[in-house]
């Protein structure tokens, strides 16, 4: 049984996915079996893969599209390392993370996850030092200090500090959580550190850049916009906190979430709904649902121009 299983899930992404394989590969620990499911790839994924001869490498291809949790969990379903983790195709480990944040589970058995900081880097695999140090700090991780957690749930949920491509798990925790919740494309991440929050898990922060994130042109847009702002929507309507603070946090961003879907619906032409979304969100914003529903008067075709030109305004 290996170690550590690394998973990456991956879905049309042949010119990235070789960079996310390698730096798994070129681990200072190599104990480890690695993942790669497919979820219907029409490109050249089933081809690039033959390419590997590792036999620490399993392909589990999907011949049509299961969706995003459901094809991250037949990867974790595959799985038999003592820890796991999971990272996207088009992101990249550095050559210590499964060695430093493995260390740190094998140290202490109570800590049922390491979470680590992260690089910026584009799509020429380029590392931004700007980009990488504001990261940080939006995602408060330059005020987290190394070691045990004591504020979880509020770390993982207000903050949102821990990054799953970032971290390294218990496969047994994760069991016992279900890993991430079926037919769940979006926020899946973050529902899943709530959960071991709530669910009194340790998690521990190694501040270190030993993961690289890139940000890139294909991870915005109009059409990724809309499904990712509804599982927002599911995912903060699953909790409802005992702490003051949480609840009030979570509503706000609940009404926030509805606007901008009610934003974005309306724009593309999907008039009630986008009113209805609006008007749910309108205590985050009055300005911006005013706007939104006069904007909604406006014929189709002209929405786009008029949402662009605000955006414009606004910056």
């Amino acid at each position: 049984m290996p170690k550590i299983t690394v998973c990456i899930p991956t879905f049309n992404r042949v010119s990235l996915l070789p960079y996310a394989i390698d730096s798994v590969l070129n681990q200072s620990e190599q104990d480890f079996e690695l993942i790669v499911c497919d979820d219907g790839s029409s490109d050249r994924t089933p081809e690039l893969m033959l390419e590997y001869a590792d036999h620490r490498i399993k392909y589990i291809r999907h011949h049509q599209n299961i969706g995003k949790s459901n094809n991250m969990r037949s990867g974790f379903d595959a799985a038999s390392g003592e820890y796991f983790m999971k990272f996207d195709d088009d992101d990249r480990l550095t050559p210590d993370f499964l060695a430093s944040t493995a260390a740190i589970l094998a140290q202490d058995s109570s800590i049922d996850f390491v979470g680590t900081d992260h690089w910026i880097i584009d799509i020429n695999n380029l590392r931004d030092e700007v980009k990488t140090q504001e990261n940080s700090h939006r995602w408060g991780r330059k005020n987290l200090s190394a070691g045990v957690v004591d504020n979880l749930l509020e770390v993982v949920f207000i903050h949102q500090s821990f990054q799953v491509g970032a971290t390294l798990f218990r496969r047994q925790t994760l069991q016992e959580l279900g890993f991430m919740l079926p037919n769940m494309q979006n926020c899946e991440d973050n529902d899943l550190f709530v959960r071991l929050a709530l669910a009194g898990k340790k998690g521990y922060y190694l501040p270190k850049l030993l993961m690289e994130y890139r940000s890139h042109a294909e991870q915005q847009g109009i059409n990724r916009a809309i499904p990712y702002l509804f599982d927002k929507i599911r995912y903060l309507e699953s909790y409802k906190f005992e702490s003051e603070k949480l609840e009030k946090v979570r509503l706000n961003r609940l009404s926030e979430t509805q606007l901008l879907l009610g934003l974005r619906l309306i724009e593309k032409g999907e008039t009630q709904k986008g009113r209805e979304l609006v008007l749910a969100g309108q205590s985050f914003s009055n300005a911006k649902a005013w706007t939104g529903l006069g904007l909604s008067l406006l014929p189709i075709g002209l929405r786009g121009k008029a949402f662009d030109a605000l955006r414009q305004v606004r910056r």
